[in-house]
């Protein structure tokens, strides 16, 4: 965190938001380790110092050779590579595998200090075939806003607490959105949320946390496919599950027709 009309191509008989093994989603608090490559768009953005590659962020694989995550994941100091198909970070995961980017492109308007279009996209260097481990996830439809307490799951490896561990093996919790007239309250997060932004949480109990920033909150569609509906922004300083301090996430719906003009560009 921070403090811390393009169709998606997809590749064989697999389609977009839906999953060879169906993550196990349920209404229980807490997060939990995820069924393996239930969220098979999940990617973890590392970053090289020395001779050894580090987790910063995680990502959305959105077509077979695009990535969805946060602004504020990029520096333009730092080797990146994209790794898909993972669940632990520290075992080798059969089915995964890492790809350096051919291009990082980070919104035009993105601004550090109010934390407006925390938005980019990460071309990789060499398309990716659509498997059971890796699976491009669905785009929302322009525009669309989710209602009061929609059940979506933040993904990420993250850590597991405030100030504690990142997770081994990739996490999923059950956030609700908050709504932008809840969210926007002076208790809640007030005027530093826009209506660019989703809230999702807030209970004082489950949140994103440091290392989870860049990854979905996915969202089921009426269809039963999953669609990435935010990419994890910020959070509070205070700690991850601060009550009245939902994580907020880059509404994704409201960067539609950014995102398909530089798919279509680059």
């Amino acid at each position: 965190m921070k403090f811390l009309v393009f169709a998606v191509l997809v590749v064989g008989a697999y389609g977009c938001g839906l999953p060879t093994y169906p993550p196990i989603v349920t209404r229980v608090v807490g997060g939990v380790d995820v069924r393996p490559h239930s969220w098979p768009w999940q990617v973890s953005l590392q970053y090289k110092s020395g001779s050894s590659w580090y987790h910063t962020c995680g990502g959305s694989l959105i077509s077979d050779e695009w990535v969805l995550t946060a602004a504020h994941c990029i520096s333009s100091s730092r080797t990146y590579r994209v790794f898909l198909g993972k669940h632990n970070l520290k075992e080798d995961d059969s089915g995964s595998l890492a790809i350096s980017p051919s291009k990082i492109i980070v919104h035009e308007a993105w601004n550090s200090f109010t934390i407006r279009n925390d938005i980019a996209l990460i071309k990789l260097e060499s398309p990716v075939t659509t498997t059971e481990t890796i699976t491009p996830a669905c785009l929302p439809t322009d525009g669309d806003v989710l209602p009061h307490n929609a059940p979506c799951y933040v993904t990420g490896w993250g850590r597991l607490y405030t100030n504690g561990p990142l997770a081994d093996n990739l996490q999923q919790a059950l956030l609700p959105v908050v709504d932008h007239a809840t969210c926007s309250k002076s208790d809640w997060w007030g005027s530093q949320v826009t209506q660019s932004m989703l809230c999702a949480g807030g209970d004082g109990v489950v949140a994103g946390c440091n290392g989870d920033s860049g990854g979905p909150l996915n969202c089921a569609g009426s269809d039963g496919a999953w669609e990435v509906h935010g990419i994890v922004s910020f959070g509070s300083g205070l700690s991850c599950n601060y009550s009245k301090k939902p994580t907020v996430f880059t509404r994704v719906s409201g960067y539609i027709d950014w995102i398909s003009k530089n798919m279509a560009t680059y």
